[in-house]
């Protein structure tokens, strides 16, 4: 990882078009602005986990859905 020190107005780039600026500081806290192409998805880390776990859940949830089907007929039939 790299760590950098920025003061509020100072800038650091990723790459050609994705610019990060320090924003406001205050005691815990930063707020930074991202400057980048529309493309570009931008998500917080905490949204991205529950978004991966949603995604998989929906990926999974079909495989549930067919057991749950199967399980029925065959219990219909008995």
């Amino acid at each position: 990882m790299l760590v950098i020190t920025r003061k509020i107005g100072e800038e650091l780039r990723v790459g050609e078009n994705i610019r990060i600026t320090v924003v406001e500081t205050a005691k815990d806290r930063v707020k930074i602005g991202i400057d980048a192409p529309p493309d570009v998805r931008i998500i917080r880390s905490e949204l991205f986990d529950t978004e991966k776990f949603n995604i998989q859940a929906a990926v999974h949830k079909p495989a549930a859905d067919l057991i749950s089907i199967i399980k029925n007929q065959q219990d219909a039939n008995q």
